[in-house]
C-alpha cells in the first residue's frame, strides 16, 4: 500500500472521497494550512493523523519546511491536494517532483486558476467537468492523469454547475489516485 498525504484548506470532501474509496493506499496524514479547517476534525474524529499550521506570522519558507518535516515523518509517498487553495512554492514542488496530484474543476487545459465554472458558463461551452493532474511550478499546468465531463445545462450558475463537478470530482478523483499510486 502506498503512503499519501491529503493537503486540505477547507471543508475536505474531496478528501473524504480519497479516504472512504481508497484503493491501493493509505491516507497516512491529512495537512492544513488552516488550523479550523473541517476537513482536519472529520480526519481527527475518524482516527486519522492530522497536521495543521497557519502561515501567517512565520512565512512561507518555514511553514513550507514544517509541512515538508511532517509529510516525510510521515513516510507520505504521493501527496493529494484536495481544495488546498495555497500555491506551492517551485522549491517544494520540486523536492516531490512527480509525485504531487491535484483535481482541478475544469477541463484543463481550459480555465486554469478560479473561477472555473462562472468563465465556462460566460463562454458557452456545453460541458464542463474536472480533471486531476500531476501538479508542476505552471498553475494548473501539470499531466493530466485523468477527466470527467458533466452537461452545462440551461440556467445553470456557477453555483449549480459546481454542485454537479464536484459530484464528479468525488467518483474521479479516488480512481486516477488509485491507479496512479499502482504505476
Amino acid at each position: 500500500m502506498r503512503r499519501v498525504g491529503v493537503l486540505l484548506s477547507g471543508r475536505g470532501s474531496n478528501m473524504i472521497a480519497l479516504v472512504e474509496q481508497a484503493r491501493g493506499y493509505d491516507v497516512v496524514l491529512v495537512a492544513s494550512d488552516k488550523p479550523d479547517a473541517p476537513g482536519l476534525a472529520w480526519a481527527a474524529e475518524h482516527g486519522l493523523p492530522t497536521f495543521a499550521l497557519s502561515p501567517r506570522g512565520i512565512g512561507k519558507p518555514a511553514y513550507e519546511a514544517a509541512l515538508d518535516g511532517a509529510l516525510r515523518e510521515a513516510e507520505v509517498e504521493v501527496i493529494a491536494l484536495a481544495g488546498y487553495m495555497r500555491l506551492l512554492s517551485d522549491a517544494f514542488v520540486a523536492r516531490w517532483r512527480g509525485r504531487i496530484v491535484n483535481i482541478h474543476p475544469s477541463l484543463l487545459p481550459a480555465y486554469k486558476g478560479l473561477d472555473t465554472h462562472a468563465r465556462a458558463i460566460a463562454a458557452g461551452d456545453a460541458r464542463a467537468g474536472c480533471s486531476v493532474h500531476l501538479v508542476t511550478e505552471e498553475l494548473d499546468g501539470g499531466q493530466v492523469l485523468g477527466q470527467a465531463e458533466v452537461p452545462i445545462l440551461p440556467g445553470d450558475t456557477p453555483d449549480t454547475l459546481a454542485a454537479r463537478v464536484l459530484t464528479a470530482e468525488h467518483r474521479l478523483y479516488p480512481c486516477i489516485l488509485s491507479e496512479f499510486v499502482r504505476r
